[in-house]
């Protein structure tokens, strides 16, 4: 691939230099007296416009689209605004002997608005469609919206269970500042910091490799605000919904009026029904707060409460349901020894 753009990089600054050989021969028929009118000098000029515009490519080529997109826009509506300029600057300064201060002014109002164009778009793109139509997600069904994934949840780990099920139907994005802070996690200097960004790493992919669901990689950068921020005008710019464990983020989107599916309340929902009067089984691994208390955790998480449980440390034993909390940390089940 390298090899043919260098070709076709030749090939584009040998047709400059034909294209300003034609052009001098053009010049001539015009104003033989024009320093382009010398087919020496219009082919060098041509030859240098051309590699100016390789360096340009280089130079841009790395960058997102998305802000190639800005700066063409950029540039067109501030050769527009330009235009009117113009107009404006010709009713300024009508006498032919001040053409130069009326030259020098369109040139200038042109580099002005120019640059004030693309700075602007450059810094609002995300909430223009059009300037980013690369990021307009294909979609197959009708209603339809991607799901941005963010750090939390993607160390958690439970969104590739939740994906192998199937019931994910819309694709996951996962910007490239997410991706950018989960690698920082895995540099962390901190063990624990390390470990869980890597193991983030490693579920994102195993999510790209599952072909159960489309997981898109979507290059946004720009921005100096906070992840969290960033991530939720991403989201609302694309009508899309966030799935995370995080609960601070959750509230954030949802006063944005952002979707937000919240991997705890999944395991919530999912979690068996106990009610009052049941008998269920429970290891007691620890004393509770209060006096006699004993505490044992059920397979799902869910902590159980036990009065009176407190010389079973270290035993499995019956339980009798006595009340059921549910609390912004999850389920709670306090109960009884049976007997």
């Amino acid at each position: 691939m390298r090899t043919l753009l260098y070709i076709i990089r030749g090939l584009f600054i040998l047709v400059c230099a034909g294209v300003g050989l034609v052009g001098s021969r053009i010049i001539t028929t015009w104003n033989d007296e024009s320093i382009f009118a010398d087919p020496f000098k219009m082919v060098i000029f041509a030859v240098v416009l051309g590699l100016v515009a390789i360096v340009l490519d280089v130079l841009l080529g790395r960058r997102s689209p998305a802000i190639l997109g800005a700066v063409f826009a950029g540039i067109i509506v501030g050769g527009i605004l330009a235009f009117f300029a113009a107009a404006a600057v010709s009713v300024l300064f009508p006498d032919p002997a001040e053409a130069y201060y009326a030259t020098t002014a369109k040139l200038l109002s042109w580099v002005i608005l120019t640059y004030l164009s693309v700075s602007i778009i450059l810094q609002t793109k995300d909430n223009f469609r059009f300037v980013v139509p690369y990021i307009e997600f294909h979609r197959q069904m009708r209603g339809q919206k991607p799901i941005f994934l963010d750090t939390s949840a993607i160390i958690d780990g439970r969104i590739a269970d939740l994906a192998a099920t199937g019931v994910l139907e819309d694709p996951l994005v996962v910007p490239s500042f997410v991706l950018s802070e989960l690698q920082a996690v895995a540099d962390s200097s901190v063990s624990q910091r390390r470990m869980r960004g890597r193991r983030g790493l490693e579920v994102l992919s195993r999510l790209r490799s599952a072909g159960n669901v489309d997981v898109k990689i979507l290059e946004s950068n720009e921005g100096d605000e906070p992840v969290d921020q960033r991530l939720v005008r991403l989201a609302k710019a694309h009508e899309g919904r966030i799935l995370t464990t995080d609960y601070n983020l959750s509230k954030l989107a949802e006063v944005q009026g952002i979707e937000v599916i919240n991997l705890n309340d999944i395991a919530n929902s999912l979690r068996p029904v106990v009610i009052a009067g049941e008998t269920i089984k429970v290891s007691i691994g620890k004393q509770g707060e209060a006096a006699e208390q004993g505490v044992g955790f059920l397979d799902d998480g869910t902590m159980v409460v036990v009065e009176g449980g407190r010389t079973k440390i270290g035993k499995t034993i019956s339980v009798i349901v006595t009340n059921v909390r549910q609390t912004n940390a999850g389920r709670m089940i306090f109960g009884k020894p049976e007997g």
